[in-house]
């Protein structure tokens, strides 16, 4: 083989070309570009080169993924007897170590004094564009704000642990998971409120899980992913919004598995949130969801009738007004589905009544839930109409069946009325209740069974039940 002159630093960089040319003809292009593209030449010497990579984290993975690659290179660019050494940028200088006993030989930390770089180490992009100036928190989030209750009581207390002690308890990673507008981004970003509040000094980056991906996907384009790895994995506290977003990206799974394992090993804070439980979650690789269930899972449920009334008072109070304890009620029995449309049809509310300068009333407040909520639910059929369509088909009245009458004929109309409204319309049966003159839980399911075995036993019932439903989903 042809001998390779290392007296020069020129050397340096035409050995480590030689070496990519070589290892480029065993991977995957789309490998090459994400492993070793942002890999520097730094030095040559004693046919030992030594090559700058972006982290310990970088290091580890080309040992673990690439060293019969790597090893054929060296013994075609500088024979049998060249070595491989590595150094890595970090904030501060520290002691030589050793690696891991393989030939690639030892790793040097050296201090990072590149002007372009950011606090605490930050690379910028070579744009210019500081990755920590895309993710932003809203100050508006915090747990004095965030209700709590029954449906949100571990996550929130399991939140206020994590924000006290950011990557010390065993709540780590952290895994909120729950439906749509259930509280899960607020929640999130309150831990990040409090963190940024108290410990200044720490990094925290919240980011969904699709601006990760199109952020590795930026950084791949522009050739720019040392800046991506480095940012992520000099963070303390990283937080990932609806990782399920994560589902079929392969590459972007890749590089989220070893920026966790960094950050993890590194007693930095994970928390993430997803729409299921990791169990449930599809399109993510087993060992990236093995490791969601490190620490602490815990869900956000629909909000029950105490903490919606709580949370509409919390909301009326916050705006100095005064809402009838009826129109409160009908609020919390009316939006049983989600946080996030219980604000909107209040805050749709509070519009309306400082606009117009007229008090909230229970009539409003009706046409709001209509207006705003079932536009939202795309329900096109509420109770109210199930109501109106059963009332007139058995020849009654709307507030019959409300009534506390027990005359078997408005007792049965009510029952299929009650049956339909779980069938149609997604309230909890405690607010169909509520609809229904304010009869408890117990008196719905009663209603749902009784119909069910009218369905069973009652031919002539069946006709008239049959006949209701198709009348209904017109």
């Amino acid at each position: 083989m042809e001998n390779v002159s290392t007296s020069t630093e020129s050397d340096c960089y035409t050995v480590w070309e030689n070496c990519l040319s070589s290892i480029k003809e065993s991977i995957e292009p789309q490998t090459f570009m994400t492993w070793f593209e942002p890999i520097h030449a730094f030095k040559l010497e004693d046919k030992v080169l030594t090559i700058q990579v972006p982290s310990k984290f970088f290091y580890e993975y080309l040992e673990g993924n690439f060293v019969q690659q790597l090893r054929e290179a060296i013994d075609k660019a500088l024979g049998t007897e060249g070595r491989l050494a590595y150094y890595i940028k970090v904030e501060d200088e520290e002691e030589e170590e050793n690696a891991s006993g393989n030939y690639l030989g030892s790793i040097t930390k050296i201090k990072d004094n590149n002007p372009k770089n950011g606090k605490n180490g930050f690379v910028k992009a070579e744009n210019g564009q500081n990755f920590l100036s895309n993710f932003t928190l809203n100050r508006a989030n915090t747990f004095d704000n965030f209700i709590e209750g029954d449906c949100n009581r571990l996550a929130r207390s399991a939140g206020m642990a994590v924000a006290h002690k950011p990557g010390v308890t065993s709540f780590n990673p952290l895994m909120l998971y729950g439906g749509v507008g259930l509280g899960k981004t607020h929640l999130v970003q309150a831990i990040g409120n409090y963190i940024q509040t108290y410990e200044k000094d720490r990094e925290v980056v919240y980011v969904s899980a699709d601006k990760f991906t199109n952020q590795f996907i930026e950084s791949l384009k522009n050739h720019n992913l040392e800046s991506f790895n480095h940012f992520y994995m000099q963070v303390d506290v990283l937080m990932i919004d609806d990782v399920q977003f994560l589902s079929g990206k392969d590459r972007t799974q890749e590089i989220f598995f070893h920026i966790f394992n960094h950050l993890h090993q590194s007693g930095k804070q994970i928390i993430m949130t997803s729409d299921c439980p990791p169990i449930d979650l599809k399109g993510l690789e087993e060992r990236l969801l093995s490791r969601f269930k490190w620490g602490l899972t815990a869900d956000l449920k629909q909000p029950d009738l105490e903490t919606r009334m709580a949370i509409i008072q919390k909301k009326i109070t916050d705006n100095n007004l005064n809402l009838p304890e009826k129109v409160i009620e009908y609020l919390a029995n009316s939006v049983d589905s989600n946080i996030r449309e219980l604000e909107g049809a209040i805050n749709s509310l509070i519009w309306q009544a400082t606009s117009t300068e007229t008090p909230i009333s229970l009539q409003m407040a009706k046409e709001t839930v209509e207006k705003i909520v079932q536009s939202v639910q795309s329900r096109e059929i509420s109770i109210d109409t199930i109501q109106k369509i059963v009332s007139e088909y058995f020849g009654l009245t709307i507030d019959s069946l409300k009534a506390k009458t027990r005359k078997k004929e408005i007792v049965t109309a009510r029952q299929i009325a009650m049956y339909f409204a779980k069938e149609h319309t997604g309230f909890s049966l405690k607010s169909i209740g509520y609809h229904f003159g304010g009869r408890d839980h117990s008196t719905v399911i009663h209603a749902i069974h009784t119909v069910n075995d009218f369905m069973m036993e009652k031919r002539e019932l069946k006709v008239h039940i049959d006949d209701l439903r198709s009348r209904i989903a017109k």
